[in-house]
């Protein structure tokens, strides 16, 4: 498996989580109090207000329904690869980095003795390039 193969996982899981805060932006804008009431009269033209933020929110709802089933196949696809790896700090890393999501200094703290952001980094691409 190649470092883009391992990563799509977690670009799927980055934008899934950027989807869910617009989602939560949404609805808090659609809650009471989100429609000012001015008393004056508006300006020509009809828009529907509540209908276009509920067609926003189902075509958001439904991008987001489409990315958990992306991250729950690549999410497969990843375990049955890590599960793969004999070296259990290794095996540790890849989990972390990928299925965890987590970023490369996070890693290195949660793996702990003095390893470094570049360390386990090191570690994962050369399992992924041995030859290198």
């Amino acid at each position: 498996m190649t470092l883009q193969e391992l990563s799509k996982y977690y670009k799927l899981h980055e934008w899934l989580e950027r989807n869910r805060e617009m989602l939560s932006s949404l609805y808090a804008a659609a809650g009471p109090g989100a429609q000012v009431i001015t008393g004056m009269p508006h300006a020509p033209g009809v828009s529907d207000k509540v209908g276009d933020l509920a067609a926003e929110l189902w075509d958001l709802q439904s991008k987001i329904d489409y990315l958990e089933q992306r991250c729950a196949e690549e999410k497969k696809k990843l375990e049955k690869y890590i599960g793969g790896i004999k070296d259990d700090q290794t095996r540790m890393i890849f989990r972390l980095r990928f299925i965890h999501c987590m970023t490369w200094p996070q890693v290195a703290e949660a793996i702990g003795g003095r390893n470094t952001a570049n360390s386990v980094k090191l570690v994962c691409h050369r399992y992924l390039n041995p030859k290198s």
